[in-house]
């Protein structure tokens, strides 16, 4: 078998929009309805689970390569803005979020971490908000660390502190 150039690599970590960011762990042929497929095979450590992407697909599903440091810092700047919340019903609202947190775009993810961010004076979260409000987080907090390399604990609190000195 030739060797392909995939777009990538094992050990690279890659963001699928579903699931956010995990790492290859190997390229694996499987046999499936008896077509030869070649998977990536990514594993998402901390939510112990293992997908399987067919190589030519990868891109089709919206697999990306970590973010660039500019995004990264455009993302801060995104948190470090106003929040921009709707006057629409709640529910339509919830959709928007779930959508953009799905999207595995770390800009629009921002978004939802910065509009639905509470201040200690501020009313409190409603469950459904609090879940969209850590999915988020979580998801961005991740990303952050993979692409500065250091730990998720950094991340997190560098995030926090944006959000928590940012104008009100």
């Amino acid at each position: 078998m030739s060797k392909k150039k995939y777009d990538f690599s094992p050990n690279e970590f890659v963001v699928y929009p579903a699931h956010g960011v995990g790492k290859i762990v190997s390229i694996e042929t499987q046999e499936v309805a008896g077509f030869e497929l070649e998977m990536f095979v990514v594993a998402f450590e901390k939510d112990k689970m293992t997908l399987r992407v067919p190589t030519h697909k990868a891109t089709d599903v919206g697999m990306r390569a970590l973010a660039t440091p500019d995004v990264v810092s455009h993302a801060m700047k995104t948190l470090r803005g106003k929040a921009k919340v709707k006057k629409a019903m709640w529910s339509r609202r919830a959709q928007e979020y779930e959508q953009k947190i799905n999207s595995g775009d770390l800009i629009a993810i921002a978004e939802v971490v910065r509009d639905l961010h509470r201040q200690d004076d501020q009313r409190e979260q409603s469950y459904s908000e609090r879940q969209l409000y850590e999915a988020a987080l979580e998801r961005l907090t991740r990303e952050f660390a993979a692409v500065a390399g250091n730990g998720e604990t950094e991340a997190a609190a560098e995030i926090d502190s944006v959000l928590v000195n940012r104008a009100a």
